[in-house]
């Protein structure tokens, strides 16, 4: 009971810490919120693309930060800063910077996710044996999983944070499929609304980002096949 209560005092604290930093975030910038909101309506890349770039010098670390907060949140989608990213600093630059930010963002709200639900997510599902039993999978299979559903473009984030964090998948775990499988998902997300938006005719770039995806997400298919072989081998 003790416990329960430190716990439940604890998870206020962080809620407060969390509330403070919104706060702290409107003092320094009071259109940083109000802009999310055009951007959740709108969904502009062009006008993203402005707006970061408008912080000259600091655009690339602006836009880092920019991209992992989104992510953290589950909101806006993640393809129009990836997009905008692209844009601005160009394909592989742009690549490379929205998932590594877009990995610490999933991984923070996995981490906020896990510590405020996960608790109670243990609790319904040692109610039944159904859920259960998908607890005892993910804690087994949640790896390969995981990773080919990274893979697939325009899965919501949000959604995959929260399975991640109310099953049983480990940290390690999420943040090695998170940052693997954003790749090939952000990169043909990226690549797709970069050659839109600049009306480029080649496809020639689109289609092996899409061939090299396909072979990885066959890759982790054929390993969770051969794995799941293993263990029915050796129970």
């Amino acid at each position: 009971m003790k416990f329960q209560k430190s716990m439940g005092m604890v998870r206020a604290i962080a809620a407060a810490l969390i509330v403070l930093l919104f706060a702290i975030i409107h003092l320094l910038n009071p259109e940083f919120f109000p802009y999310l909101g055009r951007m959740l309506v709108h969904g502009d890349i062009v006008e993203t693309a402005e707006y970061i770039q408008s912080f000259g010098p600091w655009a690339l670390f602006f836009s880092f930060w920019l991209t992992l907060f989104v992510n953290a949140l589950g909101f806006p989608p993640a393809i129009i800063f990836s997009t905008a990213n692209t844009l601005i600093f160009g394909i592989v630059p742009g690549i490379i910077l929205s998932c590594v930010a877009e990995t610490v963002g999933v991984t923070i709200s996995f981490l906020l996710l896990r510590f405020f639900f996960r608790e109670t997510a243990e609790k319904i599902i040692r109610k039944s044996k159904y859920l259960n039993s998908i607890d005892e999978y993910s804690s087994k299979n949640g790896f390969t999983v995981m990773l080919i559903a990274r893979m697939v473009p325009y899965i919501p984030s949000a959604l995959l944070n929260a399975i991640g964090a109310l099953s049983s998948l480990s940290l390690r775990d999420y943040v090695i499929t998170s940052f693997i499988g954003k790749f090939p998902s952000t990169g043909i997300e990226a690549i797709i609304g970069h050659d839109t938006i600049t009306k480029q005719e080649d496809p020639t770039r689109l289609i092996v980002v899409i061939i090299f995806a396909i072979l990885l997400i066959a890759g982790a298919y054929y390993y969770q096949k051969k794995h799941l072989k293993q263990q029915e081998a050796n129970p």
